[in-house]
């Protein structure tokens, strides 16, 4: 167990009828809805499988989403704007407020991720600052923990592992990169629904 610092989970969503729309010639929207829906309650039962976090929170603009974070023990933040980055600045200032000394930033289109992998995250997180950073399979960024949870700035989007990298040594912080198979894989593209089964 990684118990101690209190480290929250961040998991920003967009409103489920917007998400995957580059899925949107292979899925309906009814589709893409309900494999998003699915998705992000995996990874909240998965969070709390591994039991890590001091505490969990949803942020996203659709009520639909804060009101199954809110049934499953997620705090819904209501996002008020902006992109994924502003979101989870956002969220960063109110479980800063909760008092998180760390935080996780997970996407919620993880449909492989493990009890193994959060545990294997957090656990840098006893040793100090830092920030740990697992790489997608693309390049991209599939979870940032941040300690302290202001370590540096959110730069998610395409090739986001190497900016946060970067912004990790400019803050002269020790960095770790976690590899993981289930935790590479989110869901982008048709062939992604292929090597997760959906």
């Amino acid at each position: 167990m990684c118990s101690a610092p209190a480290i929250w989970l961040v998991i920003p969503v967009k409103p489920l009828d917007e998400g995957k729309s580059r899925l949107a010639a292979f899925l309906s929207i009814e589709e893409r809805a309900a494999l998003s829906r699915r998705w992000l309650l995996g990874v909240l039962q998965t969070a709390r499988s591994a039991a890590c976090f001091a505490g969990q929170a949803v942020i996203s603009r659709d009520p639909e989403v804060l009101a199954l974070a809110a049934q499953h023990g997620a705090v819904p933040l209501q996002e008020t704007g902006g992109d994924l980055n502003a979101a989870l600045e956002q969220a960063r200032a109110e479980v800063c407020a909760a008092g998180a000394d760390a935080l996780l930033a997970l996407p919620s289109d993880l449909p492989l991720l493990t009890v193994d992998d959060l545990v294997a995250l957090c656990a840098p997180a006893e040793l100090g600052d830092g920030v740990v950073i697992a790489p997608s399979h693309d390049g991209g960024t599939n979870a940032l923990l941040l300690r302290p949870p202001q370590a540096i700035a959110f730069a998610f989007g395409e090739a986001s592992y190497a900016r946060h990298c970067a912004l990790a040594a400019a803050a002269g912080l020790l960095c770790h990169t976690y590899r993981s198979d289930t935790l590479a894989w989110d869901v982008d593209y048709p062939e992604d629904l292929l090597v997760t089964g959906r």
